[in-house]
């Protein structure tokens, strides 16, 4: 195990484990948590012995998207000193789409196991996984994110519809939409993944390899990476429109999260759904 704060990084036999762990924040992703993912993923791309990664959240939740204001946060992106201009949009651009597309580009399989909620940024790093098994009682939020997958998780009309309309779908509704591989009873999830894992980590690392390059160049002639990088670009665009607050008033949640949030509790569709 690795000396990490907000992960924790395990090697089980041919496998390596990467554990978001600040559940006292469902696992949301500080800066500082995102740079020890990469370390992780760093350590099991140099580790022969590390055949298949598994991400997962500890607590029963994955992830519940971008820390927006944590002081741990705060004080690590202030400790980075990165100055207004362009070192902030390195920055920026470093933590929101270059480490998430090396993430889904890292040379041996992945998969996430998602549990609880998986919200934007959780999203994100689920999606940029190659494989997702979800336990039964996963909830995924869509919505418009820095690493815009979305449409090509989901396809183009459902994306439109769920981000539109902000509203969590479960892990039954996710798989059909093509987002999840396996949905899972939640006291089955942890062994079924680990043993699909180790079922992967005795075939030929060449395989696993090329089957890897050849499934995501597939994707990148369709314009994947490159829609992705336009994308981050049209986000920043929002960010910075005059008068444009996307957060919650006095909160670090945002608009779009608590309208799905308040559609959970039945507060927009009554008994007419």
């Amino acid at each position: 195990m690795s000396d990490f704060q907000d992960i924790l990084y395990q090697v089980d036999g041919p496998l390596g484990v990467i554990t978001l762990n600040r559940p006292g924040y469902r696992n949301a992703q500080s800066y500082r948590m995102l740079d020890e993912i990469d370390a992780a993923f760093a350590l099991a791309k140099t580790a022969e012995a590390v055949r298949v990664v598994i991400v997962r959240g500890a607590g029963g939740v994955f992830s519940t998207g971008h820390d927006l204001g944590t002081p741990d946060q705060l004080a690590y992106r202030e400790a980075l000193g990165a100055k207004p201009g362009i070192q902030a949009y390195d920055q920026f651009k470093r933590y929101n789409l270059d480490m998430v597309l090396s993430w889904r580009n890292f040379p041996k399989p992945t998969i996430a196991m998602v549990e609880g909620y998986c919200i934007y940024a959780g999203w994100m790093l689920a999606a940029a996984m190659d494989v997702v098994f979800a336990a039964e009682d996963a909830e995924f939020l869509a919505g418009v994110v820095e690493y815009m997958s979305v449409p090509w998780d989901i396809g183009v009309r459902r994306a439109k519809e769920l981000c539109f309309e902000s509203r969590f779908i479960p892990a039954e509704e996710a798989q059909r939409y093509g987002l999840v591989n396996r949905v899972l009873p939640a006291a089955d999830i942890e062994r079924e993944t680990w043993a699909w894992a180790r079922r992967v980590a005795e075939n030929s690392p060449e395989v696993l390899r090329f089957a890897k390059i050849h499934m995501n160049k597939a994707q990148d002639a369709q314009g994947f990476s490159q829609a992705l990088e336009d994308s981050l670009g049209d986000y920043q665009a929002m960010m910075y429109l005059p008068g444009v607050d996307l957060r919650l008033a006095g909160e670090r949640r945002m608009l779009a999260v608590d309208l799905a949030v308040r559609g959970k509790r039945g507060e927009r569709y009554g008994q007419t759904r």
